[in-house]
């Protein structure tokens, strides 16, 4: 018989158990900044109708960027991003939602892209988003940017120290406009070359710019790169109230502690974004700067779903695509997530049995964590070897001496030394040693 392939499909991830447990405590301290900021956490479905994950009508067009399938007439497929469910989650229950509304989603997204190191097909995701109806301060903006950098300072000692490039839709919009560009095609197009500026050679970039805008509008937008953004002060009302809002929101994200730059070249591949955007990324020990994520204001997502106006603002960030490179590099040392297991209950023979569950249902109800070595015909040996393997600080070993004395031997599984005594003795050295 032909064995089949132990190995997970291309762009999924598998954990060992050493490093879950260093993952699901990155979760931990990330998600308990989000509720403490009051964020309310939101678990939505996988799986969306076509219609909601797209506005597109041909459903092979997108077919490979999304993980699509058909049940009977139903068209639907797996979500990508946690933002286009919410949309649809808060346009549902709008009456059952008090606004500004604060949520935070920690899902699974899939996306059917060609997986490289830290991009992969199905990836962990914390959305954070806050949204109002009709109106929603700039404030809060602040508020996502700052609390998404706490966040992500949860995990410093992991991830090292991060910062924020933060740029401007609406600078563009009237830069654009004022450098004569005309047309949203033009303007989009515009946009995709300034996000891709990084990736391309001075010259390069400018020689892009021309072919797509003409000379005298490719060095309008260099100029914005090469002299500041101010230098377009006092040119219209529109540029004018772009660069105060953007001032205004690098001066509160600073003075909330945030490591922050204006750089306009980011301006985010998504195009619901209308406002602020920001990007965060962190240094590593080597030098390499690495994205982490990031998000920016958006006012007209709802509105397929909705025709109340409802505004938001919200940020997004891959744990999978930022933790599992440090694990497969090993620069994280796992030492300390190596077990979990405080105690092995080993029973010796299966007379021993109900004394020995008796004795684990007590570790485990003053929440020690006790794993039993039920195969009680094995040896000594044998059972003290799982012990190790596990890791067990403790062992427990009951056998017939015990239950006559309705006591245990306790092991200390470091030190070697070993002690009888009652459970509930045990049960106070083994708190009094974690």
């Amino acid at each position: 018989m032909n064995l089949k392939p132990t190995k997970p499909l291309s762009g999924f991830i598998e954990l060992l158990p050493a490093q879950q447990r260093w993952f699901d405590e990155c979760a931990r301290r990330m998600q308990e900044v989000l509720k403490t900021a009051g964020f309310a956490r939101l678990d939505l479905p996988a799986v969306e109708r076509f219609e909601v994950l797209t506005d597109k009508d041909d459903f092979d067009d997108i077919a490979t960027e999304m993980y699509l399938f058909q049940k009977g007439d139903t068209k639907m497929g797996l979500r990508y991003d946690g933002t286009v469910g919410l949309a649809r989650y808060v346009a549902g229950h709008l009456s059952d939602l008090a606004f500004p509304f604060r949520t935070y989603q920690f899902a699974k997204n899939y996306r059917a892209e060609r997986p490289q190191k830290g991009r992969y097909r199905e990836f962990y995701q914390i959305d954070l988003d806050i949204l109002g109806i009709e109106t929603l301060s700039t404030n809060y903006d602040v508020e996502i940017v700052a609390t998404m950098g706490k966040t992500l300072d949860s995990i410093r000692e992991y991830i090292g120290d991060t910062f924020v490039r933060v740029g401007s839709r609406p600078f563009w919009n009237a830069a654009f406009e004022y450098f004569g560009i005309e047309g949203e095609d033009a303007q989009r197009a515009a946009l995709v070359l300034v996000d891709k500026r990084e990736k391309m050679e001075p010259e390069e970039f400018k020689a892009a710019l021309a072919g797509m805008l003409g000379e005298k509008v490719a060095i309008e937008i260099i100029t914005v790169f090469s002299d500041g953004y101010k230098a377009l002060l006092n040119k219209n009302k529109a540029l004018d109230a772009a660069i105060n809002e953007l001032e205004a929101f690098y001066e509160r994200v600073t003075a909330l502690g945030v490591d922050a730059v204006v750089d306009l070249s980011i301006v985010r591949g998504h195009g619901y974004y209308t406002g602020i955007v920001f990007e965060f990324y962190f240094k590593g020990k080597d030098g390499v700067v690495t994205h982490l994520g990031g998000g920016g204001r958006y006012e007209n997502l709802v509105g397929k779903f909705s025709k109340t106006k409802i505004i938001g603002v919200g940020a997004a960030f891959g744990p999978s695509r930022i933790l599992v490179p440090l694990l497969e590099d090993n620069k994280i040392d796992l030492l300390p997530f190596e077990s979990n297991i405080d105690a092995a209950v080993l029973v010796m023979g299966q007379a021993q049995t109900a004394y020995a569950m008796s004795a684990l249902n007590a570790l485990r109800d003053a929440n020690i964590v006790a794993v039993p070595y039920l195969d009680t015909d094995k040896k000594f040996k044998n059972q003290m070897e799982f012990a190790d393997k596990i890791k067990s600080r403790f062992s427990i070993i009951i056998g017939e001496d015990e239950v006559k004395e309705q006591a245990v031997t306790i092991k200390n599984m470091t030190s070697g030394e070993q002690s009888k005594m009652t459970v509930k003795e045990a049960i106070k050295a083994i708190q009094s040693n974690v």
